[in-house]
């Protein structure tokens, strides 16, 4: 028996060197956005519910300006591999360091507006631009 679990390590290691290499370039991206938010001890933007209060990592897709009501919003777009969530603050036409590409954690109550996630005027932490 002691055999077994040692012949099954090299299998497993690999195992996920060919689907390293098999999987697509987002598929891989997505893959480090789900450990990057486990490992912070932050909610998936996929397991978020309504009304709920969250603290959720990833990625900006996008980021546009958008008025509701006559108001100036910066929206955008935070993905973390397993969804995504609108990140909006309101009143606002720009802030500094909220571009497309840039990593951040956001805390605030998740709302939902036509069948999307949303988060209204969250607190949030830009996550630095290099890997340390």
């Amino acid at each position: 028996m002691s055999a077994v679990p040692g012949s099954e390590k090299p299998a497993g290691r690999f195992r996920r060197m060919l689907d390293r290499l098999s999987s697509s370039q987002e598929d891989l991206e997505s893959e480090e956005l789900r450990e990057d938010a486990a490992t912070a001890g932050c909610t998936r933007i996929g397991d978020c519910h309504d009304r709920q209060i969250v603290t959720v990592t990833g990625t900006l897709r996008t980021v546009t300006l958008r008025p509701r009501a006559g108001v100036p919003a910066l929206e955008a777009e935070l993905f973390d591999g397993s969804a995504a969530l609108d990140v909006v603050w309101l009143g606002r036409r720009s802030i500094v360091g909220i571009e497309p590409g840039r990593r951040l954690i956001a805390s605030g109550r998740v709302s939902m507006s036509r069948g999307r996630r949303v988060l209204f005027n969250p607190k949030y932490e830009l996550r630095p631009l290099g890997r340390e």
